[in-house]
């Protein structure tokens, strides 16, 4: 089983196109990348027309190699009866070969794009970068059907995922060879993802998703020599009088992550009503034994907060620090510097700037990793693509799927989940990538739960669906 997929920058692609021509005639990338973008092509009519002969396909081509690909992938769907119709954004440098393949095979160029079933997008490729021009942009902009990308939605760029301005909205992208980042960092405006393999030879990722699968795989369950202690004692130090709720959501998705002992500091007495089999303490010193702590979200910013999070720091365990907790360590960053012991840092991007001056702006990815490496922690930034970075490790990200754990309360959940994977022995990585997935799939199953079509949620629903979240991702290990 793979556990990850890795996501390729555009100069790891070109390179690995670079050795792959060298052991292949001319021509047949292109032809193994068409072909592969033409049947997809096809299977997207019969889905959604009901077949493919006698079906019209419009084609947005412009001078790079994508549209080489999208006129190629033209000729082989007119050879299969399909009306092929293409719009050549520069006439003059339009794929040569391309071109006369379609003309050969029917398809026929034209001004504009009248009555199709779907379009074709093959504008720019990973060289391309800034939003559409202005003469592309009219025409997407009069698109009313489904449009498939070819490897990537013009108008979004390729390594950051980042849109300044107008770009495609793809039904799928077939990504040709390896998955690029903006297939994890901008999946809205992906789709759907297909991958047509052409024999790239790739390096080791610098950038990757971990397999639902895998997760399942490695979530801590229980074993038949487990007792409550070696399965992670996880202390949380979170919520007050004036933000009851935090010190709940924290607690309880620790609780429902499986944790064999919670141990919760604070005064929140909600905590025991609702969660009676945790054991509470007053104080950091009063709490007994435990293997990470979970610090802020909540837990207020004055004084005795901090030197909380002082006591916490100065710990040789695992430290997850939210919310209050970035604020006061935007304030003392000392506290966590130089710390040897594994800190995860889950920032939005509000508390980001907090914690660096600047907002994580178009680049997420290496705006998380330049935090990482200068304060030597984990840090999880979080968004409907959730950023990992460790210093020394491969960034890790978490497309949600959709953004239903957009809403109050809903980091809290997230922080009690990942401090329960600390707790366990997970490693930090890991655990903010394990926790991220399944607080989006338990996000989305409550969004779902009960109801025809998706509802809002807010985030107490969250607790109870990890629990049927996690059994999910076993599912789909064969657990």
């Amino acid at each position: 089983m793979t556990d990850r997929r890795g996501y390729f920058t555009a100069d790891q692609v070109r390179a690995a196109e670079a050795e792959l021509f060298t052991r292949v005639p001319a021509g047949m990338p292109m032809r193994r990348a068409a072909y592969g973008l033409a049947n997809v092509v096809a299977d997207e009519l019969r889905s959604w027309t009901g077949g493919v002969a006698g079906r019209a396909v419009g084609l947005l081509v412009g001078s790079g190699d994508n549209g080489g690909d999208a006129l190629w992938a033209g000729s082989m769907l007119a050879r299969r009866g399909v009306a092929v119709r293409a719009v050549l954004l520069s006439p003059e440098r339009a794929h040569p070969a391309g071109l006369a393949a379609l003309r050969k095979a029917g398809g026929r160029v034209v001004d504009r794009l009248d009555a199709v079933d779907l379009v074709i997008d093959g504008i720019v490729g990973i060289s391309g970068r800034g939003p559409l021009r202005p003469a592309a942009a009219e025409l997407v902009a009069a698109v009313d059907v489904p449009i498939v990308a070819v490897d990537l939605p013009s108008g979004v760029d390729v390594d950051t995922g980042a849109v300044d301005g107008p770009a495609v909205r793809a039904e799928v992208t077939v990504a040709f060879g390896a998955y690029k980042p903006v297939h994890a960092l901008a999946a809205p405006y992906c789709g759907r993802i297909v991958l047509v393999p052409i024999g790239l030879r790739l390096p080791e990722p610098d950038l990757a998703q971990l397999a639902a699968a895998a997760i399942g795989a490695d979530w801590p369950i229980p074993g038949a020599t487990d007792d409550k202690y070696s399965q992670g004692v996880v202390g949380v130090c979170a919520g007050s009088a004036k933000y009851p709720g935090a010190g709940v959501l924290s607690t309880g998705a620790a609780v429902a992550a499986t944790s064999g002992l919670v141990r919760y500091v604070g005064d929140d007495t909600e905590v025991l009503e609702k969660f009676p089999e945790v054991i509470a303490s007053h104080t950091i010193s009063g709490t007994g034994r435990v293997q990470a702590w979970v610090f802020g979200p909540g837990a207020g910013t004055d004084l005795a907060a901090r030197d909380r999070l002082a006591q916490v720091l100065a710990t040789e365990l695992p430290v997850l620090v939210d919310a209050d907790g970035l604020t006061l360590l935007a304030a003392e960053p000392a506290l966590v510097r130089g710390r040897t012991a594994p800190t995860v840092l889950t920032p939005h991007a509000g508390e980001f700037a907090r914690l660096t001056g600047a907002e994580p702006g178009p680049d997420r990815v290496e705006a998380v990793r330049a935090l990482a490496d200068e304060w030597q922690v984990t840090v999880l930034l979080k968004g409907r693509a959730t950023i990992i970075a460790t210093p020394g490790e491969p960034t890790l990200v978490s497309d949600a799927g959709g953004s239903w754990a957009a809403t109050a309360g809903s980091g809290d959940v997230l922080s009690g989940l990942l401090g329960a994977l600390l707790a366990a022995g997970r490693p930090p990585a890991w655990s903010a990538a394990a926790a991220a997935r399944v607080h989006a799939l338990a996000a989305n199953l409550a969004a779902y739960d009960g109801e025809p079509a998706a509802a809002p949620i807010s985030a107490s629903p969250l607790l109870r669906h990890i629990r049927p979240a996690i059994r999910v991702l076993r599912e789909l290990a064969g657990e």
